[in-house]
């Protein structure tokens, strides 16, 4: 049995960004694979994971279960069926990463943290990597060249090479994955039926002769994350992503907003598959008989237009995300345009929980700190909230280190970096 195909579902959390696959355990009792076995991984591209077992659970389910930064390095979704298969891999001598931003670190200091996150990973020329950051951020690299010249694993003794900045793979793509929504399981689930769906298997609604949504509307508290979910949507269906907030529509002269309007819409249907992600609508298409400015009304209008009139159905969706749900033109929310309503509210305790794990995940936390106690004190906070909580968290950590930190240094030292350590007073 060389070569076996499996269908992708989420990984868990806690699995997430350590370069590892679950697989259905009686696929390893079939194969005799071991546990840390290297398995390629093939869809539009190819990588290279390391096995680990799947619970009783998942017995004979054929699924495989991998994080979204692997998804997007062979180019698959959540639902593909990817093949896999097991190969050799050798200890890194050296790899070159060539960042996507410009960095504030070294060679040395990147070899460090590389070290830190990536020991016993497996890497592949051509992956994209996310190099977690301690104030819960994310720095992205291509591997452009590995010695040998094979699927590499780092070893204490690998050296990092930096190579010239280069550019993302495809920078109309925000690189999000439903890995960085915490709280959103019910909400995700929704919007991959609504959206995901009709994008990758149109011919699904073709065949039961039902139009596939043209517009979602995201409603709830400031903060939920509904701008995140739009993002992780277009990141996860590699669907062209177009983004504006109701003010930036509104022109000074007459017919310049609803210009903008057909312009961002003939774009997006060039460019299908598209999502357009219109934030604070309501502030755009308000009631128009509760306002007595024309601009509002003949945005409606062209909207409205707009919507009715779009060709590529399921491969343009639009996405909109309001505070106020009931200030909106009930027009906008009828059948056929903004059909679909899901409300993203506020995390319970475990949502809470995955939140902050996301936000910390990159972090040198302290052992002692107990994440499910600070979740169920955090009461009402949502993933803003709790973003800002973990990142004046480690600016504390920061500030315990300021005298020791010589300012006028280019770089700071290794030593005072290994230093860093957040501990559960910090979140106080």
């Amino acid at each position: 049995m060389d070569e076996i195909i499996l269908k992708i579902v989420e990984i868990p959390q806690q699995h997430i960004g350590r370069g590892r696959a679950i697989i259905d355990p009686k696929i390893i009792e079939e194969t005799k694979w071991k546990p840390g076995q290297i398995l390629e991984l093939t869809y539009n591209k190819k990588t290279h994971v390391k096995l680990w077992p799947g619970s009783t659970e998942e017995y004979g389910t054929s699924v495989i279960k991998i994080d979204g930064m692997t998804r997007q390095n062979i180019g698959a979704g959540i639902g593909d069926k990817i093949s896999i298969k097991s190969v050799e891999a050798a200890d890194a001598e050296t790899i070159t990463l060539s960042p996507t931003e410009k960095l504030a670190i070294d060679e040395e200091q990147l070899h460090d943290v590389m070290i830190t996150n990536f020991q016993n990973h497996v890497f592949t020329v051509h992956d994209s990597i996310q190099l977690p950051t301690q104030m819960g951020g994310k720095i992205q690299f291509i591997v452009t060249s590995t010695k040998p010249s094979k699927p590499v694993i780092v070893t204490e003794s690998t050296i990092f090479k930096l190579g010239s900045m280069t550019k993302a793979v495809d920078t109309n793509v925000p690189r999000i994955t439903y890995d960085e929504l915490g709280g959103l399981k019910n909400e995700v689930r929704k919007i991959r039926e609504m959206v995901e769906l009709p994008m990758r298997h149109p011919e699904l609604f073709e065949k039961i002769g039902v139009e596939a949504p043209k517009g979602v509307l995201l409603y709830g508290p400031p903060g939920t994350g509904k701008t995140l979910l739009a993002k992780a949507v277009a990141g996860e269906t590699n669907a062209h992503f177009i983004s504006l907030s109701g003010p930036e529509i509104m022109g000074k002269y007459y017919g310049e907003s609803e210009e903008k309007i057909r312009e961002i819409f003939s774009q997006a249907e060039e460019n299908a598959p598209s999502i357009i992600f219109i934030d604070e609508i309501d502030s755009i298409a308000p009631k128009r008989d509760e306002v007595s400015g024309e601009v509002e009304k003949r945005i409606v209008s062209q909207l409205l237009t707009l919507m009715d009139g779009m060709k590529s159905r399921g491969k343009v969706v639009v996405i909109a995300a309001t505070n106020r749900p009931d200030s909106i033109d009930p027009a906008l929310r009828r059948p056929g345009r903004f059909d679909r309503e899901i409300e993203i509210g506020i995390p319970d305790t475990e949502g809470r929980f995955d939140i902050l794990s996301i936000h910390t995940r990159g972090m040198p936390i302290d052992e002692k700190v107990d994440l499910k106690q600070i979740s169920k004190i955090t009461h009402g906070f949502v993933g803003a909230d709790l973003e800002v909580l973990s990142k004046e968290a480690a600016m504390r950590s920061l500030r315990r280190l300021l005298p020791d930190i010589d300012l006028d240094e280019e770089k700071i030292s290794s030593e005072i970096l290994q230093k860093i350590k957040i501990t559960s007073d910090d979140f106080r």
